[in-house]
């Protein structure tokens, strides 16, 4: 079996030598090279929000479709959604949506009682906050470009492949019992 020499310091400064088997160093090497697909994915800009609204006091649940800078009514409340972004379904779901909501008083008057990012993975994160009404992100529809929202992204595989083991998927390969 050969050896590798390797120069460590420590961290009060001092060298240390250190013999590593190649095989060891080797396996390092490998397993920085595969390829891993990238953490960022696409956004896709949608059309349309869906929220959910509850009325408290009837305990009525309605869904409500918005298109983007439209207003619907709910009860007392007025929703607009400004933005509405997804991702791919390759990807882990993350939707958020820019909303304004105001409520029109007694009085004929609107007071804004939100502005500000809903999520729908975390519908509790940032919520309408009202004693009567509760109103949260679901969805958005009708991608602006439905090319994105179909194809998968640019380099991703549907399984992620180690370039050292030829085009055979990662997935498909015999799993190693470990012993411990």
């Amino acid at each position: 079996m050969t050896k590798l020499l390797a120069t460590m310091r420590s961290p009060s400064g001092m060298a240390r030598r250190l013999i590593l088997p190649t095989r060891i160093v080797g396996l390092a090497i490998a397993a920085s090279a595969v390829v891993v697909p990238s953490a960022h994915a696409e956004r896709i800009d949608n059309k349309v929000a869906v929220f959910s609204a509850l009325d408290k006091v009837t305990a009525t649940i309605k869904t409500l479709t918005v298109p983007l800078n439209e207003t619907r009514e709910f009860g007392a409340l007025k929703v607009t959604p400004r933005v509405c972004y997804s991702r791919p379904p390759t990807e882990q779901p993350k939707t958020t949506s820019f909303v304004e909501v105001q409520e029109v008083q007694l009085d004929g008057q609107e007071k804004k009682i939100f502005s500000g990012w809903m999520f729908a993975e975390s519908p509790g994160l940032n919520a309408v906050e009202h004693p009567v009404f509760d109103v949260w992100l679901t969805g958005c529809e009708e991608p602006k470009n439905p090319v994105a929202a179909t194809a998968p992204a640019e380099g991703v595989a549907d399984g992620v492949t180690d370039p050292n083991l030829g085009e055979a998927p990662v997935d498909d390969l015999p799993r190693r019992r470990v012993r411990r």
